[in-house]
């Protein structure tokens, strides 16, 4: 494991540790958390848009062509709505 110092200000560090404390576990749990998450949503983002680069129209063109043209059921209809 690594040892990290960082400089935040105080109100953001007096946040952290009321949230981590509401949540039961330590700052370093809460920061180590956090960052996991942001890093996972980066690296999902990054996965996404080189799976996106690899598809091919008529892939997706092939694949709405197997939906059958049925109306929709109760409750999944399109409700549109004025703009205001």
């Amino acid at each position: 494991m690594t040892a990290l110092t960082i400089r935040l200000p105080n109100s953001v560090h007096e946040s952290i540790k009321a949230l981590a404390r509401k949540d039961g576990i330590s700052v370093n749990q809460f920061i180590a958390s956090a960052a996991a998450e942001k890093m996972a949503s980066f690296q999902t983002l990054e996965y996404l848009r080189q799976e996106a680069a690899l598809g091919k129209r008529e892939h997706f063109n092939a694949f709405l062509s197997a939906v059958p043209d049925v109306a929709p059921l109760p409750g999944d209809e399109i409700v549109k709505t004025k703009k205001k």
